[in-house]
């Protein structure tokens, strides 16, 4: 495989694109959407209408036949300005839209592809319960067949993209029976939104990602047609580590964005402010740290494009999927960290955007499989 990570002319031109887009679109609208802890529809419909959304799918399906190193270049972009932004992106196509890509029926993928792929429709993906954190193994919501319908009880928690106003499905992983040895036999089921029973409580007050949808999530006697069984049953557990070992490579896509927009705005800032007669940018001290910052975001990028490019070219890619997943979420917090830093007490202030990048980083070494998860994946692909 090429160790050669510079983009092709058609994936500079999306980047060209995104990042035009995320400057004079989302830049000066997303602060206000933040703090008011607002989704942001009008800006969703315009990612919807440039094609966003279907980034990696099939043109048969409404997709723009591109690849998941597409899908990292427009999230790269979108978080160098917001992460609330990007997180959206991300979440509904990775969580929402892939697994009914990659596991569903024909029937199914006309059903719902189109839509999600013009983002009319979001997709959540229901893994995570209140008592099972990174035991993702440790389902207690059920799903019990009746007849030519499933039956699920049940609960979930974090899920994004899962309660707005567009939120057309969630993906439900849940318990349909037993092994042999007991150990439960996980299935994964897709419910629309609005079934009866299925409620979705009120947003979340978060740390950061103010401006996505995030919820917790009930389901009791919820009844959906047996044919809305996502692929094989019993096959749920291995679906979504198959879908969180790709989303892994979309998480460092966008925490490299946030990383690389801390340089963004630290370089601006300390071109342009003043401090003892000159700028605070003729500072080693302060030049050291936007080296160290560029360092990292400009390695988590190689991380993550190697990773992508592993999996377009159908290569083994859950090593270094979990490498630039963890590099990138922990060095998008040095950099947040730093940002703040250089700006003084500016850095601590709303209006600022690293305040928000700031709020934004932390949760990258928690979602998608926290930075502990991470480093067991590796050291058993060491074998140890």
């Amino acid at each position: 495989m090429s160790l050669d990570h510079r983009l092709s002319p058609e994936l500079e031109e999306l980047r060209r694109t995104v990042e035009a887009f995320a400057h004079d679109v989302v830049a000066p609208k997303i602060g206000e959407f933040y703090e008011q802890h607002e989704f942001p529809y009008e800006i969703v419909r315009d990612m919807g209408r440039m094609g966003l959304f279907g980034l990696p799918f099939p043109e048969e399906y409404g997709g723009m036949g591109g690849d998941y190193l597409a899908l990292g270049v427009a999230l790269e972009e979108l978080a160098r300005v917001d992460s609330s932004v990007a997180i959206t992106l991300e979440a509904a196509v990775s969580l929402g839209a892939m697994p009914i890509y990659r596991f569903g029926t024909e029937e199914q993928k006309r059903e719902w592809l189109p839509r999600m792929c013009a983002g009319e429709v979001l997709g959540a993906f229901g893994l995570t319960e209140p008592d099972g954190g990174s035991d993702a193994g440790a389902t207690r919501t059920t799903a019990v067949r009746d007849g030519d319908q499933w039956v699920i009880n049940g609960s979930k928690c974090f899920i994004t993209n899962s309660g707005t106003d567009i939120t057309g499905l969630v993906t439900v992983t849940a318990v349909t029976g037993r092994k042999d040895d007991d150990s439960p036999l996980i299935s994964s089921i897709i419910v629309p939104s609005g079934t009866p029973g299925f409620t979705v409580a009120a947003p979340y007050s978060k740390v950061g990602w103010n401006a996505s949808d995030t919820r917790e999530l009930s389901f009791s006697d919820v009844r959906v047609p047996a044919v809305n069984l996502l692929g094989t049953e019993g096959r749920g557990y291995a679906q979504f580590l198959r879908i969180l070992d790709e989303g892994r490579i979309a998480i460092a896509a966008l925490a490299t964005g946030l990383a690389q927009g801390c340089v963004d705005e630290s370089v601006r800032y300390a071109k342009d402010r003043h401090a003892f007669g000159r700028p605070i940018g003729h500072n080693q001290a302060i030049q050291f740290k936007l080296a160290d910052m560029e360092m990292r975001a400009h390695t988590s990028r190689l991380a993550w494009r190697d990773a992508a490019s592993r999996l377009v070219h159908g290569e083994p890619f859950k090593k270094e999927a979990a490498l630039a997943k963890l590099y990138s979420s922990e060095i998008a917090v040095d950099n947040a960290r730093e940002a703040t830093q250089i700006h003084g007490g500016y850095g601590f202030m709303n209006e600022y955007p690293v305040a928000r990048m700031w709020r934004d980083s932390k949760i990258l070494e928690i979602g998608e499989g926290t930075s502990e998860v991470q480093r067991l994946l590796i050291a058993r692909e060491l074998g140890v």
